[in-house]
């Protein structure tokens, strides 16, 4: 490229001359060793201050988020606990109630079975035929007894057993001994039996209101309100 120098006098500054003192004023600001180092230093205190605090910032909002966290489960316990506690009232409730029930359960069980024994005797008893004592042997909803009376012959005690046998609430019937005794100059046949309790089927039980107004109702096909 040419350039024309337009202001005369001047002389015109060569790149060489420019390029020369900018390099010369370059070295003049070059900074020492010393002051490097200390620069480094300084540099190396300040990134390890910011890194510092950045870590501390950091573990701080960490804390607090787990604060949080664990005062939101500390909650959820207490409240969970409380929910435990009825759960397990209410679980020892249902227990009880399931004891106390299993209790009448058994008891209601056995509430007809020697009502029906003790009907079921007095109706397969013939003529000339007494009971003397009616003991059980051994205990369950099936409970086994012994049977012991006096008659007039052995005919009656035969007929007497095959009622016994003919009845649906009693099975198992047994003689056990029998023997002539002597009571009030009359030779009587002494005996005793044995015999258990059996549960019918269902359709061999007969229900019948308890109260007359309830017969009525069940004959008129209408139900009580």
């Amino acid at each position: 490229m040419i350039e024309v120098n337009l202001l005369p006098g001047v002389k015109r500054r060569s790149r060489k001359s420019l390029g020369g003192g900018a390099a010369s004023s370059l070295k003049s600001l070059k900074l020492p060793d010393f002051d490097r180092w200390i620069l480094f230093i300084v540099a190396a205190w300040v990134i390890g201050i910011g890194g510092l605090a950045w870590l501390f910032l950091g573990t701080q909002a960490a804390a607090a988020t787990l604060s949080g966290q664990i005062e939101t489960a500390v909650a959820d316990s207490t409240r969970y606990a409380a929910t435990i506690a009825q759960t397990n009232e209410l679980r020892q409730r249902r227990d009880t109630i399931a004891m106390k029930l299993e209790v009448i359960q058994q008891i209601d069980e056995g509430r007809y079975t020697w009502p029906h024994i003790m009907a079921e005797l007095a109706r397969a008893l013939p003529d000339y035929t007494w009971l003397v004592s009616v003991a059980q042997m051994d205990g369950g909803a099936t409970p086994s007894f012994q049977i012991d009376g006096r008659t007039g012959n052995n005919f009656a005690l035969t007929r007497f057993m095959s009622n016994l046998e003919a009845s649906p609430f009693i099975r198992g019937v047994r003689l056990l001994s029998t023997a002539q005794v002597q009571e009030q100059q009359t030779t009587l046949h002494q005996f005793a039996l044995e015999a258990r309790f059996e549960e019918p089927p269902p359709d061999r039980i007969e229900t019948v209101p308890l109260f007359a107004a309830d017969a009525e109702e069940v004959s008129d096909g209408t139900a009580a309100e």
